[in-house]
């Protein structure tokens, strides 16, 4: 693992994001005390499905059953929320 002064960093950022892509970690230094690193993200691929996060007490269930709407409503400015809710709602 590399040390880094900020300085370098600020002068050699794309460099140093390229080399933490391909799986380098950096410890990024502030007057010679290390503060940060930087590295490759670990799980972005793995995104936990709702059912999951709801397990996890993260999110919490709809109260009701059944399907999500998917319609796609045309919205215009100046619109008010409860009239569009009302017209969408029947």
């Amino acid at each position: 693992m590399d040390r880094l002064g900020i300085r370098e960093l600020r002068a050699n950022a794309a460099a140093i994001v390229r080399r933490a892509e391909s799986g380098q970690r950096t410890v990024i230094t502030v007057g010679g005390r290390p503060v940060a690193q930087l590295g490759p993200v670990a799980g972005v691929e793995e995104r936990p499905s709702l059912d999951e996060l709801i397990a996890r007490g993260l999110v919490i269930p709809p109260r009701r059953g059944g399907q999500p709407n998917d319609d796609v409503i045309s919205v215009w400015g100046n619109v008010r929320l409860d009239r569009l809710l009302r017209e969408v709602r029947g």
